[in-house]
């Protein structure tokens, strides 16, 4: 076996090949409490996407949807089971160096966008580089290339939140997730605040950017209209995961 280079600045390692090797999940179950029982929210959940794969995940409300992406992103700890980030054990890992393998090698794209009101489209990129302990300017060229290959070219780069569109806060969203080049892509029902045409074109950019980005991307959905660009379809019920024919 040999050692897997550590993001910049971080202290994580693993025994996985230094190639990318995207998401698994392995009997990951997940509870919280429920007055004196236990809700199972995820029951044995196996899931691997590879780079380059976009897996759409549908479901009721409470199936374990929400859970299984936060624990995928880290958030939370399985009670049982290992989630595998390029190889890394997440759960071997101490509070640093989770934060760490977070931060370099996750992507995460929130049902509402979050920017921050004041900055531009740009500036909200360029702000992960301070969070990183980086010069934001060395990075501005690069970030500009990713909104514009998302569909953000010239001025509305310069534009603060307000002066987007639904579907252009969105797209900013997606090039800030993407900005650390990620191996992984979690996105949590990217399309709920738009309309159908708008919600198609964030679902054919996330396709596209998951070839381009070779990332292993996970895309929580209610709209099933929007299923066909996904390369496979898997259905929550009752915290267990089934594939979708």
């Amino acid at each position: 076996m040999t050692t897997h280079p550590a993001p910049e600045g971080s202290a994580v390692t693993t025994t996985a090949t230094s190639l990318r090797t995207g998401l698994a999940l392995r009997g990951v179950t997940l509870g919280y409490p429920d007055g004196e029982s236990r809700l199972i929210a995820l029951d044995e959940v196996e899931l691997t996407v590879a780079p380059g794969e976009f897996t759409a995940l549908v479901g009721p409300s409470g199936s374990g949807k929400s859970s299984l992406l936060a624990v995928a992103a880290t958030l939370l700890r399985p009670d049982r089971g290992e989630v595998l980030i390029d190889g890394v054990d997440a759960g071997a890992l101490g509070g640093r160096e989770r934060t760490a393998l977070r931060r370099e090698r996750l992507g995460i794209v929130f049902q509402q966008s979050n920017l921050l009101a004041s900055l531009t489209a740009v500036e909200q990129l360029l702000v992960l580089e301070s969070v990183r302990g980086r010069r934001p300017a060395r990075a501005r060229g690069r970030a500009e290339e990713l909104l514009e290959s998302v569909g953000l070219t010239g001025a509305e780069q310069r534009r603060r939140p307000h002066q987007l569109s639904g579907g252009e806060r969105q797209r900013v969203n997606i090039a800030r997730a993407l900005f650390g080049s990620p191996s992984v892509l979690l996105v949590d029902e990217p399309t709920s605040a738009l309309d159908h045409e708008r919600g198609v074109q964030v679902v054919e950019l996330l396709a596209e950017v998951t070839r381009t980005h070779r990332t292993a991307t996970v895309m929580v959905t209610h709209d099933r209209d929007l299923l066909g660009r996904a390369d496979r379809v898997l259905a929550m019920r009752d915290g267990r995961l089934t594939e979708e024919v």
